[in-house]
């Protein structure tokens, strides 16, 4: 699986959102947002333990700030388990440096039947988290 240009993630995303509302089907998008001082190499650290778990057909981009996964034909529930595997891998990971971990997640057509939508959504739930700073890292769901 490859990590995409953000720009490439909103259209391909864009185009699966469409999809899922012809189909009826779900899609979960969600951001994960690292905090700390090396912020930006504790981004290319959860990108390659999170590649495991996840499957062919997901998507996954990378920018500045953020990592953004599109869980495809996922519903929010089924999505927490993902999400729960993914933290569970990382709050086990020594990171270079100290970092927590912020993440939130929306649903199509659940939150929203756009990118813009359900990037905004996620990132209001990831604000919503409290942050804790552990010796060598954290993460937080």
């Amino acid at each position: 699986m490859a990590v995409l240009t953000q720009e490439t993630f909103e259209f391909v995303l864009s185009n699966e959102l469409k999809r899922a509302l012809r189909s009826q089907n779900f899609v979960t998008l969600v951001l994960i947002e690292p905090c700390g001082p090396d912020s930006a190499e504790g981004l290319r650290e959860i990108a390659e333990l999170i590649h495991p778990e996840l499957r062919e057909t997901d998507l996954l981009a990378l920018d500045e700030a953020a990592l953004s996964m599109v869980l495809l034909d996922a519903d929010l529930q089924n999505s927490r388990g993902v999400i729960e595997r993914v933290m569970a891998r990382l709050e086990h990971y020594q990171f270079s440096t100290p970092l927590d971990i912020l993440v939130g997640a929306a649903c199509c057509p659940t939150h929203g039947a756009d990118v813009e939508t359900l990037k905004r959504v996620a990132s209001a739930a990831r604000a919503g988290l409290g942050r804790q700073t552990r010796p060598h890292g954290s993460a937080h769901a």
